[in-house]
């Protein structure tokens, strides 16, 4: 079985953000106006590249790094990788050329027989939507998160408020920077 990897960069209180920002909301771009820079506390995103295999992305997700990411050095490894896309609405004609090979999923189900395959793992990059399904329906097997010491309030939230059974994490990584920055790497216990 394939392991699936949720990453985020969140906030203290559950806030996760694209880098770069996203518009609608006060504090949009803190993970690089309100943080001092430390290459350090980046290092996993490095090995995410190397150690993956393929790309599981949201629609919204897919939509905002699909023109960006292809072009970008420090995605690279991403450029070739296999991409898959949950959504109910996207079709091949939405998809980009120049980004490698990508399959549209069109459920949970077919995420959870994409994890059944054959290969490595599997890398979660924002999609804040598809995390929550796929935490609520027990497919993470894995966070890498970088926890900024900001406290936020509004903002797209890594965890739902389901009420649903405990789901018990074991703690496999951690480290913290000088900028405040921690680095929890979390095993999901099944």
């Amino acid at each position: 079985m394939r392991t699936l990897i949720s990453s985020a960069f969140v906030s203290l209180d559950g806030v996760m953000e694209a880098p770069g920002g996203e518009p609608g909301y006060r504090n949009s771009g803190w993970t690089f106006k309100d943080i001092e820079f430390v290459p350090e506390a980046y290092e996993i995103k490095a090995r995410e590249q190397q150690e993956s295999t393929a790309m599981l992305l949201g629609r919204a997700s897919y939509q905002a790094f699909s023109p960006v990411w292809p072009d970008m050095e420090d995605f690279a490894d991403y450029k070739l990788m296999p991409k898959y896309v949950v959504s109910t609405t996207l079709t091949e004609d939405d998809l980009v050329t120049d980004w490698g090979e990508t399959t549209i999923l069109r459920s949970l189900d077919q995420v959870a027989a994409l994890k059944e395959t054959e290969g490595g793992p599997i890398i979660v990059h924002g999609s804040a939507t598809l995390n929550r399904a796929l935490s609520d329906a027990g497919l993470i097997d894995r966070y890498h998160l970088l926890v900024f010491p900001l406290l936020l309030g509004a903002g797209k939230r890594l965890f739902s408020t389901t009420d649903k059974d405990t789901q018990k994490l074991k703690l496999i990584e951690h480290q913290t920077y000088s900028n405040g920055i921690q680095k929890s790497v979390f095993d999901v216990i099944h």
